[in-house]
């Protein structure tokens, strides 16, 4: 039997491609949906079954679930998210999928009042309804975020986000990957929702801090206010998406009210999860512009 993965042209889709394909006894059992398959060139050559797909369309979903036992939903934020999603589920059940693994996010609790997380929350309690065995991953603020920020910090050394005095347990979504991949091949994972941090609680004062170490030069956080950010999102991302977005870079929506890390990611890894500092030296080229 197979598992389907989505989302593998992204971040964590892709790391949990990856972790997978370097598990042994795993040839001929990874397939991967992708609306352009020609844009997952890389996870084909990692010996994945990619096939083109839509979660939009219903037909293509049932070709792509045929002979899957486990699935791994991801799914890109937008106005359309839940209903995507219900689809997808209600597809897996059809096709007869025994277990689904959602990416979903620490901030997503019932009484939440942001939109991204309350459609987490409402697929959450779908997947939960449908019968299916499920697992839910809940990682907090990605470290990998922070690429959007290396013209800055290499320009004039600054980090510049609306996010106030908010802090969190970043999270690096290789090691989301990982647990998803360790999650997707072995049992015992069943009914489980997994909260999933980085080792140390961190604001952005501390973060331009890290970076400052490591680069060997003052780096500053710049507290961004909405109204700049919300009008530099409008010229890229229709409203609904840019309001969404904003309503998660804030202080209480960065963390999701943290106020200490989790050791998930170590328990089901058997190793401690990646550092801030570690993931700055995994990528320092990118912020010193080479």
């Amino acid at each position: 039997m197979k598992i389907l993965l989505t989302g593998v042209t992204g971040k964590v889709g892709g790391a949990t491609a990856k972790a997978l394909a370097a598990q042994p006894g795993m040839k001929g059992r990874l397939r991967a949906i992708a609306r352009n398959p020609e844009k997952a060139a890389n996870i084909a050559a990692l010996g994945i079954e990619v096939v083109q797909g839509d979660l939009a369309d219903p037909a293509s979903l049932k070709s792509a679930f045929a002979d899957v036992e486990k699935a791994f939903l991801v799914m890109p934020n937008g106005e359309e998210q839940l209903t995507l999603e219900k689809g997808f589920v209600d597809a897996a059940k059809a096709a007869g999928v025994k277990h689904i693994v959602k990416l979903s996010s620490i901030e997503a609790h019932h009484g939440v009042t942001a939109k991204v997380p309350q459609m987490h929350v409402a697929a959450e309690d779908y997947i939960k309804a449908s019968g299916l065995a499920w697992t839910m991953l809940k990682p907090t603020f990605y470290m990998q975020t922070l690429f959007a920020n290396a013209r800055t910090i290499v320009g004039n050394g600054t980090i510049v986000v609306p996010c106030g005095e908010g802090k969190t347990g970043f999270t690096d979504t290789r090691d989301v990957g990982a647990v998803a991949a360790k999650v997707l091949s072995e049992p015992g994972h069943e009914g489980k929702s997994y909260d999933l941090t980085g080792p140390e609680i961190l604001n952005f004062d501390q973060v331009a801090e890290r970076f400052g170490k490591a680069l060997g030069k003052p780096v500053t956080y710049v507290r961004q206010p909405m109204a700049a950010y919300r009008e530099i999102l409008g010229k890229f991302l229709p409203p609904w998406r840019a309001d969404a977005v904003c309503e998660l870079f804030t202080e209480e929506g960065v963390g999701g009210g943290l106020t200490k890390p989790t050791d998930t990611i170590q328990k089901i890894l058997g190793r401690p999860a990646t550092s801030f500092d570690q993931f700055i030296q995994d990528h320092i080229a990118m912020y010193r512009g080479q």
